[in-house]
Protein backbone atom coordinates (compact mmCIF):
# COMPACT_ATOMS: atom_id res chain seq x y z
CA UNK A 1 0.00 0.00 0.00
CA UNK A 2 1.25 3.49 -0.84
CA UNK A 3 1.95 6.19 1.75
CA UNK A 4 -1.31 7.93 0.84
CA UNK A 5 -3.16 4.63 1.04
CA UNK A 6 -1.82 3.99 4.55
CA UNK A 7 -2.77 7.52 5.58
CA UNK A 8 -6.29 7.10 4.21
CA UNK A 9 -6.66 3.78 6.02
CA UNK A 10 -5.38 5.31 9.25
CA UNK A 11 -7.87 8.17 9.03
CA UNK A 12 -10.85 5.91 8.36
CA UNK A 13 -12.60 6.45 11.69
CA UNK A 14 -12.11 10.21 11.62
CA UNK A 15 -13.21 10.42 7.99
CA UNK A 16 -16.31 8.30 8.54
CA UNK A 17 -17.39 10.37 11.52
CA UNK A 18 -16.78 13.68 9.76
CA UNK A 19 -18.51 12.69 6.51
CA UNK A 20 -21.47 11.29 8.45
CA UNK A 21 -21.91 14.57 10.31
CA UNK A 22 -21.54 16.56 7.10
CA UNK A 23 -24.33 14.43 5.62
CA UNK A 24 -26.64 15.47 8.44
CA UNK A 25 -26.53 19.04 7.11
CA UNK A 26 -28.56 18.03 4.02
CA UNK A 27 -31.85 16.35 3.22
CA UNK A 28 -31.76 13.97 0.23
CA UNK A 29 -31.55 15.92 -2.99
CA UNK A 30 -31.42 19.23 -1.13
CA UNK A 31 -29.14 22.13 -1.99
CA UNK A 32 -28.43 24.80 0.63
CA UNK A 33 -26.74 28.17 0.55
CA UNK A 34 -23.33 28.15 2.21
CA UNK A 35 -24.41 30.96 4.54
CA UNK A 36 -27.15 28.72 5.95
CA UNK A 37 -24.80 25.96 7.05
CA UNK A 38 -21.65 27.74 8.24
CA UNK A 39 -22.62 27.71 11.93
CA UNK A 40 -23.50 24.02 11.72
CA UNK A 41 -20.28 23.30 9.83
CA UNK A 42 -18.27 24.98 12.59
CA UNK A 43 -19.94 22.68 15.14
CA UNK A 44 -19.12 19.65 12.99
CA UNK A 45 -15.45 20.65 12.83
CA UNK A 46 -15.29 21.14 16.58
CA UNK A 47 -16.81 17.67 17.06
CA UNK A 48 -14.02 16.29 14.86
CA UNK A 49 -11.59 17.88 17.33
CA UNK A 50 -10.22 20.42 14.90
CA UNK A 51 -10.36 22.89 17.80
CA UNK A 52 -12.57 25.98 18.24
CA UNK A 53 -10.03 28.51 16.97
CA UNK A 54 -9.11 26.55 13.83
CA UNK A 55 -12.77 25.70 13.17
CA UNK A 56 -13.67 29.39 13.34
CA UNK A 57 -10.77 30.25 11.01
CA UNK A 58 -11.85 27.66 8.45
CA UNK A 59 -15.45 28.90 8.49
CA UNK A 60 -14.29 32.48 8.06
CA UNK A 61 -12.09 31.44 5.13
CA UNK A 62 -15.06 29.75 3.46
CA UNK A 63 -17.24 32.81 4.06
CA UNK A 64 -14.66 35.08 2.43
CA UNK A 65 -13.62 32.88 -0.49
CA UNK A 66 -16.94 31.26 -1.33
CA UNK A 67 -19.55 33.81 -0.38
CA UNK A 68 -22.70 33.26 1.63
CA UNK A 69 -24.95 32.79 -1.43
CA UNK A 70 -22.98 29.95 -3.01
CA UNK A 71 -25.26 26.93 -3.46
CA UNK A 72 -23.96 23.68 -1.96
CA UNK A 73 -25.44 20.64 -3.66
CA UNK A 74 -24.50 17.97 -1.13
CA UNK A 75 -21.75 16.34 0.88
CA UNK A 76 -19.32 15.90 -2.03
CA UNK A 77 -19.62 19.58 -2.91
CA UNK A 78 -19.16 20.63 0.72
CA UNK A 79 -16.12 18.36 1.08
CA UNK A 80 -14.50 20.15 -1.85
CA UNK A 81 -15.15 23.55 -0.29
CA UNK A 82 -13.81 22.38 3.08
CA UNK A 83 -10.72 20.78 1.50
CA UNK A 84 -9.88 24.05 -0.23
CA UNK A 85 -10.21 25.96 3.06
CA UNK A 86 -8.00 23.50 4.98
CA UNK A 87 -5.39 23.64 2.21
CA UNK A 88 -5.20 27.40 2.73
CA UNK A 89 -4.02 26.92 6.29
CA UNK A 90 -0.33 27.66 6.55
CA UNK A 91 1.13 25.14 8.99
CA UNK A 92 4.07 26.18 11.10
CA UNK A 93 7.15 25.63 9.00
CA UNK A 94 9.84 23.37 10.32
CA UNK A 95 12.95 25.12 11.53
CA UNK A 96 14.87 21.89 11.07
CA UNK A 97 14.47 19.38 8.27
CA UNK A 98 12.13 16.49 8.99
CA UNK A 99 14.99 14.18 8.07
CA UNK A 100 18.61 14.10 9.15
CA UNK A 101 20.77 17.18 8.78
CA UNK A 102 24.10 16.79 7.04
CA UNK A 103 25.78 19.20 9.44
CA UNK A 104 25.01 17.22 12.60
CA UNK A 105 26.69 13.84 13.06
CA UNK A 106 25.35 12.08 14.94
CA UNK A 107 21.97 13.77 14.60
CA UNK A 108 20.47 13.51 18.10
CA UNK A 109 16.69 13.35 18.48
CA UNK A 110 14.84 13.23 21.80
CA UNK A 111 11.26 11.98 22.07
CA UNK A 112 9.31 13.48 24.97
CA UNK A 113 5.71 13.48 26.20
CA UNK A 114 3.35 12.05 28.79
CA UNK A 115 2.99 8.36 29.62
CA UNK A 116 1.20 6.28 27.04
CA UNK A 117 1.60 8.70 24.16
CA UNK A 118 3.55 6.28 21.99
CA UNK A 119 7.12 7.56 22.42
CA UNK A 120 8.79 4.15 22.54
CA UNK A 121 7.17 2.80 19.38
CA UNK A 122 7.70 6.13 17.63
CA UNK A 123 11.41 6.01 18.50
CA UNK A 124 11.71 2.59 16.90
CA UNK A 125 9.65 3.54 13.83
CA UNK A 126 11.76 6.65 13.31
CA UNK A 127 14.90 4.52 13.54
CA UNK A 128 13.41 2.14 10.97
CA UNK A 129 12.58 5.07 8.65
CA UNK A 130 16.10 6.47 8.77
CA UNK A 131 17.75 3.05 8.56
CA UNK A 132 15.68 2.40 5.45
CA UNK A 133 17.27 5.50 3.95
CA UNK A 134 20.70 3.92 4.42
CA UNK A 135 21.59 5.75 7.64
CA UNK A 136 23.33 4.10 10.57
CA UNK A 137 22.31 4.83 14.13
CA UNK A 138 21.20 3.59 17.51
CA UNK A 139 18.41 3.85 20.04
CA UNK A 140 18.89 4.92 23.67
CA UNK A 141 16.52 3.62 26.36
CA UNK A 142 16.53 6.62 28.72
CA UNK A 143 13.11 5.79 30.19
CA UNK A 144 14.79 3.97 33.05
CA UNK A 145 11.85 4.42 35.43
CA UNK A 146 9.87 1.66 33.69
CA UNK A 147 11.46 -1.72 33.04
CA UNK A 148 8.66 -2.44 30.55
CA UNK A 149 9.70 0.54 28.44
CA UNK A 150 13.29 -0.71 28.23
CA UNK A 151 12.17 -4.22 27.32
CA UNK A 152 9.71 -2.88 24.75
CA UNK A 153 12.39 -0.79 23.07
CA UNK A 154 14.76 -3.77 23.05
CA UNK A 155 12.16 -5.87 21.22
CA UNK A 156 11.60 -3.07 18.72
CA UNK A 157 15.34 -2.53 18.24
CA UNK A 158 15.75 -6.16 17.22
CA UNK A 159 12.72 -5.91 14.95
CA UNK A 160 14.04 -2.88 13.04
CA UNK A 161 17.67 -4.06 13.25
CA UNK A 162 19.07 -1.04 15.11
CA UNK A 163 21.48 -1.21 18.05
CA UNK A 164 20.24 -0.26 21.52
CA UNK A 165 22.03 1.38 24.45
CA UNK A 166 20.34 0.39 27.71
CA UNK A 167 21.08 0.20 31.42
CA UNK A 168 19.29 -1.55 34.23
CA UNK A 169 15.86 -0.52 35.44
CA UNK A 170 16.18 2.51 37.74
CA UNK A 171 19.55 3.64 36.37
CA UNK A 172 20.35 7.32 35.89
CA UNK A 173 18.90 8.41 32.51
CA UNK A 174 21.83 10.78 32.10
CA UNK A 175 24.23 7.82 32.15
CA UNK A 176 22.30 6.15 29.33
CA UNK A 177 22.41 9.34 27.26
CA UNK A 178 26.13 9.79 27.95
CA UNK A 179 26.92 6.23 26.83
CA UNK A 180 24.75 6.61 23.71
CA UNK A 181 26.51 9.82 22.67
CA UNK A 182 29.92 8.30 23.30
CA UNK A 183 29.12 5.13 21.37
CA UNK A 184 27.66 7.01 18.39
CA UNK A 185 30.67 9.29 18.12
CA UNK A 186 33.14 6.42 18.41
CA UNK A 187 31.35 4.50 15.66
CA UNK A 188 30.73 7.58 13.48
CA UNK A 189 26.99 6.89 13.36
CA UNK A 190 24.45 9.11 11.62
CA UNK A 191 21.80 9.32 14.32
CA UNK A 192 20.85 8.70 17.93
CA UNK A 193 17.19 8.53 19.00
CA UNK A 194 16.56 8.88 22.73
CA UNK A 195 13.37 7.53 24.30
CA UNK A 196 12.74 9.53 27.48
CA UNK A 197 10.46 8.78 30.42
CA UNK A 198 6.75 9.54 30.17
CA UNK A 199 7.05 12.70 32.16
CA UNK A 200 3.75 13.98 33.49
CA UNK A 201 3.61 17.68 32.72
CA UNK A 202 2.65 18.45 36.34
CA UNK A 203 5.84 16.90 37.75
CA UNK A 204 8.35 19.74 37.85
CA UNK A 205 11.27 17.62 39.16
CA UNK A 206 10.90 15.31 36.17
CA UNK A 207 11.04 18.30 33.85
CA UNK A 208 14.28 19.27 35.56
CA UNK A 209 15.61 15.78 34.87
CA UNK A 210 14.75 16.23 31.22
CA UNK A 211 16.71 19.48 31.16
CA UNK A 212 19.65 17.60 32.69
CA UNK A 213 19.81 14.99 29.93
CA UNK A 214 19.55 17.78 27.35
CA UNK A 215 22.70 19.26 28.89
CA UNK A 216 24.51 15.92 28.92
CA UNK A 217 23.73 15.35 25.24
CA UNK A 218 24.88 18.86 24.33
CA UNK A 219 28.11 18.45 26.23
CA UNK A 220 29.01 15.24 24.39
CA UNK A 221 27.69 16.15 20.91
CA UNK A 222 27.79 19.84 19.95
CA UNK A 223 24.31 21.22 19.30
CA UNK A 224 22.52 18.18 20.68
CA UNK A 225 19.69 17.51 20.89
CA UNK A 226 19.24 18.67 17.33
CA UNK A 227 15.57 17.82 17.54
CA UNK A 228 13.15 17.27 20.43
CA UNK A 229 9.91 15.79 19.19
CA UNK A 230 6.83 16.03 21.41
CA UNK A 231 4.66 12.92 20.99
CA UNK A 232 0.90 13.45 21.33
CA UNK A 233 -1.70 10.67 21.36
CA UNK A 234 -4.42 11.62 18.85
CA UNK A 235 -7.00 9.90 21.07
CA UNK A 236 -6.58 12.72 23.59
CA UNK A 237 -7.55 15.33 20.99
CA UNK A 238 -7.57 18.88 22.29
CA UNK A 239 -6.64 17.64 25.78
CA UNK A 240 -3.37 16.46 24.29
CA UNK A 241 -2.85 19.92 22.84
CA UNK A 242 -3.31 21.41 26.32
CA UNK A 243 -0.72 18.98 27.73
CA UNK A 244 1.64 19.89 24.91
CA UNK A 245 1.59 23.55 25.96
CA UNK A 246 3.14 22.60 29.30
CA UNK A 247 6.00 20.74 27.65
CA UNK A 248 6.59 23.63 25.29
CA UNK A 249 6.90 25.95 28.28
CA UNK A 250 9.73 23.72 29.50
CA UNK A 251 11.50 24.60 26.28
CA UNK A 252 13.31 23.24 23.25
CA UNK A 253 10.54 21.39 21.42
CA UNK A 254 11.30 21.49 17.69
CA UNK A 255 8.50 19.35 16.30
CA UNK A 256 5.36 17.33 16.98
CA UNK A 257 4.43 13.70 16.36
CA UNK A 258 0.75 12.76 16.39
CA UNK A 259 0.32 9.04 17.10
CA UNK A 260 -2.54 6.50 16.98
CA UNK A 261 -4.55 8.28 14.30
CA UNK A 262 -5.87 4.89 13.23
CA UNK A 263 -7.55 4.31 16.60
CA UNK A 264 -9.52 7.52 16.97
CA UNK A 265 -12.29 9.62 15.45
CA UNK A 266 -10.47 12.73 16.72
CA UNK A 267 -7.92 12.91 13.91
CA UNK A 268 -9.13 16.39 13.06
CA UNK A 269 -6.71 17.61 15.71
CA UNK A 270 -3.97 17.30 13.07
CA UNK A 271 -5.59 19.99 10.89
CA UNK A 272 -4.34 22.92 12.93
CA UNK A 273 -2.21 21.59 15.76
CA UNK A 274 0.97 23.20 14.40
CA UNK A 275 -0.81 26.55 14.03
CA UNK A 276 -2.23 26.27 17.54
CA UNK A 277 1.08 25.41 19.20
CA UNK A 278 3.43 27.30 16.89
CA UNK A 279 5.51 24.17 16.26
CA UNK A 280 5.58 22.05 13.08
CA UNK A 281 3.79 18.71 12.94
CA UNK A 282 6.47 16.46 11.45
CA UNK A 283 5.16 12.90 11.69
CA UNK A 284 1.88 11.03 12.12
CA UNK A 285 1.42 7.45 13.27
CA UNK A 286 -1.29 5.52 11.43
CA UNK A 287 -0.78 1.92 12.55
CA UNK A 288 1.28 -0.61 14.46
CA UNK A 289 3.76 -1.59 11.75
CA UNK A 290 7.24 -0.08 11.55
CA UNK A 291 6.38 1.60 8.25
CA UNK A 292 3.27 3.29 9.69
CA UNK A 293 5.10 6.42 10.82
CA UNK A 294 4.64 8.94 8.00
CA UNK A 295 6.11 12.37 7.40
CA UNK A 296 3.25 14.84 7.69
CA UNK A 297 1.98 16.63 4.60
CA UNK A 298 -1.07 18.88 4.92
CA UNK A 299 -2.06 18.18 1.31
CA UNK A 300 -1.91 14.41 1.81
CA UNK A 301 -3.75 14.76 5.10
CA UNK A 302 -6.60 16.63 3.38
CA UNK A 303 -6.78 13.84 0.78
CA UNK A 304 -6.84 11.21 3.51
CA UNK A 305 -9.46 13.05 5.54
CA UNK A 306 -11.90 14.00 2.81
CA UNK A 307 -11.19 11.99 -0.34
CA UNK A 308 -12.71 8.59 -1.05
CA UNK A 309 -10.20 5.91 0.01
CA UNK A 310 -8.49 4.06 -2.85
CA UNK A 311 -8.61 0.34 -3.13
CA UNK A 312 -5.41 -1.64 -2.61
CA UNK A 313 -3.68 -2.09 -5.92
CA UNK A 314 -5.05 1.21 -7.25
CA UNK A 315 -2.93 3.51 -5.16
Amino acid sequence: MSLLGRLQAGLARTREGLVSRLGELFHPGEARRIGEILDELEDVLIQADVGPAIAAELVETIRKTTGRDRSVTGVADLKGILAAAISRLEPQEAGISAGLTAEARPHVTFLVGVNGGGKTTTAAKLAALWSGQGRRGLLAAADTFRAAAIDQLEVWARRVNVDLIRHQDGADPSAVVFDAMKSARARNLDFVIVDTAGRLHTKTPLMKELEKIYRIAGREVPGAPHEALLVIDANTGQNGVAQAREFIKAGRITGLVLTKLDGTAKGGVAVGVSRTLGIPLKYVGVGEAAEDLLEFSLADFVDGLLASPKQDGQD
